[in-house]
């Protein structure tokens, strides 16, 4: 596990998204949530793209390529509230626009071989 890490983000729930262009090799991306208190809201981010992604007991540590860290616990997969999962299948939705497709990964994949398999597509 690398000593560089510099935790951007640590999210209450999270999925791995694959966004297909057809044109180049698909690229994933981390879709992050937050469920918010009285005070604030719920909200989403999109990370920049997965660039690496490392592990340890409970957590994934997803590396973006604008180098910004993911901290998602293993047992967060899925969507923080009913607007994250909106938001999210309104990307879905709307991919058609950018001519591209966007899905939603299942949780039992291995981040790491997913990743290493899409470098050597691209090679």
């Amino acid at each position: 596990m690398s000593n560089t890490r510099n935790i951007s983000e640590t999210p209450d729930r999270w999925v791995v998204v694959k966004i297909d262009n057809k044109l180049d090799t698909p690229f994933y991306k981390v879709f992050a949530t937050w469920t918010g208190g009285y005070l604030d809201g719920d909200r989403w981010k999109l990370n920049s793209g997965i660039k690496l992604v490392e592990s340890d007991e409970d957590y994934y540590y997803f590396i973006g390529h604008s180098g910004s860290c993911y901290k998602c616990h293993k047992k967060g997969y899925g969507t923080a509230s009913s607007y994250g999962e909106r938001v999210l299948m309104d990307m879905i939705e709307n991919s058609y626009k950018i001519n591209a497709t966007v899905n939603v990964l299942p949780e039992d994949i291995e981040w790491g071989e997913l990743l290493n398999q899409n470098k050597d597509e691209k090679n």
